[in-house]
């Protein structure tokens, strides 16, 4: 297993243990070391890094998993270092924000299901022989958010729909409107902090203590995100519900003509120039610009109010009139968009069911004897099996478990495998997983060609 070592600048942060794939072994080893820097791999005796997942001027972020649940449960542990040699008051005084913010994170999860819950934080202290001094890390412990952010879905799908915008402002303003009613500002709306689970909710990610403990930094001039921040953050002055806004606009304007903020700012007239870079609904147009004036006074002042502009009250006489493309009345209840496969999760789920189409056959055959009976019951029990995966209900780690137990229970239960011997059931079984896993590839090349073609 690999985990990953946290202290900043270690030289070589990933450490391989295989006694840790032993799963009894990983719930009950008592701490295990950075082999390069000595660092405790094993956060608070329950948390292991196992991949980063970025890093910034103020910390890190990891990929984790939680010992002390169950199913090894996924999350994400941030660490905030902070820069340059603090005094012991500075670094109390970041201490005590840190906790603060904490609780702020965990209030405002744990009351919306469209923000990572916060899990747990925490300081370490941990000598460090280079500098014969002992070091002090923070941490705060979130839920992992699995699918793609908007930024990744830009890249992999192009240019979004003005449909595709309709929607996530309908799911994301209500979010805005809860942080704010909260006294929150979030300060670094961009593409790449809003993601789409794969059940198809978009969640608003990064308020982090990590941007607020820095923002309180005599040296700071604020955390932003160039070119999605306005004037008044900029400049370092007062927040307010329409800078969060402003940054809204700026990413649908990236996400609706695909080109970055910058480009689509003209620093002679301070204007945007993005709606000569594609057509939109007037309507939508006017409201987006709104959303993007300099003065943060002359914005929309809070969430609310914009979606009761994008999608008036159908006694509403004030809302501008809708022209093509259609209207932007207040649609249905928006269903949640099944994610796409990636081709790994299709590859593994042809390999899972070529594998558990074996087994079943052989199992069935030993049993009745008839091969047409056989097939036809293997046929139904399998189509079930790739019914489930097309919904998720299995998935990752199922298609591990589920094919060992069969392959346990035909090792175990001789007369479900007739005379055959057990490595020619593991013969047959990875022959049909390879089968299985080229015709997939060969469908999807073949949809691919013709997909291009017309």
């Amino acid at each position: 297993m690999e985990v990953f070592c946290t202290r900043p600048h270690c030289q070589h942060p990933q450490n391989h243990f295989p006694d840790l794939d032993d799963i009894k072994t990983l719930k009950t080893v008592p701490q295990k070391f950075c082999t390069n820097c000595g660092m405790p791999l094993i956060l608070r005796d329950r948390y292991l890094p196992i991949k980063l997942l970025a890093t910034g001027g103020f910390g890190a972020a990891f990929l984790a998993i939680d010992r002390d649940t169950p199913r090894m449960r996924q999350c994400v542990v941030k660490q905030f270092q902070p820069s340059g040699n603090l005094t012991e008051e500075a670094l109390e005084k970041s201490r005590i924000l840190f906790t603060q913010e904490a609780g702020v994170l965990e209030e405002i999860g744990n009351e919306h299901q469209q923000i990572p819950k916060l899990f747990a934080f925490f300081t370490i202290t941990v000598p460090n022989l280079k500098i014969n001094k002992s070091e002090q890390f923070f941490y705060l412990v979130q839920e992992y958010i699995s699918g793609q952010t908007l930024e990744e879905e830009l890249a992999k799908q192009g240019n979004f729909s003005e449909l595709k915008i309709l929607k996530i402002l309908r799911e994301i303003l209500p979010v805005l409107q809860f942080i704010h009613d909260k006294g929150i500002i979030h300060r670094d709306i961009k593409p790449s902090n809003i993601i789409r689970h794969y059940d198809g909710r978009l969640f608003l990610l990064d308020f982090g203590a990590v941007k607020l403990i820095a923002n309180t930094s005599s040296s700071s001039t604020g955390i932003y995100s160039l070119g999605f921040a306005p004037p008044e953050q900029m400049q370092g002055n007062q927040v307010f519900p329409s800078t969060d806004l402003y940054a809204l606009a700026v990413t649908l304007i990236t996400l609706l003509t695909g080109k970055e903020a910058n480009k689509l700012f003209d620093a002679y007239t301070n204007q945007w120039q993005w709606r000569s870079q594609i057509s939109v609904n007037p309507r939508l147009a006017a409201i987006l610009d709104k959303m993007l004036l300099s003065a943060a006074n002359q914005r929309f002042q809070s969430a609310q109010e914009v979606l009761e502009s994008l999608f008036p009250a159908p006694s509403a006489q004030t809302a501008l009139p809708p022209t093509q493309p259609p209207n932007l009345q207040p649609p249905q209840p928006i269903k949640s968009v099944q994610p796409a496969f990636t081709i790994w999760e299709l590859l593994a789920g042809a390999a899972f069911s070529g594998f558990e189409a074996a087994l079943i056959a052989i199992a069935l055959f030993s049993l009745v004897k008839n091969p047409i009976i056989t097939l036809t019951v293997a046929a139904v029990i399998l189509n079930g099996l790739i019914f489930a995966q097309t919904k998720r209900w299995l998935e990752k780690f199922d298609l591990l478990i589920i094919p060992a137990v069969s392959f346990a229970i035909i090792f175990f239960i001789p007369f479900l495998r007739s005379n055959i011997a057990i490595e020619q059931v593991i013969i047959l079984a990875i022959v049909a997983a390879l089968i299985s896993i080229s015709v997939t590839a060969l469908f999807r090349l073949v949809y691919k060609l013709m997909s291009s073609i017309l």
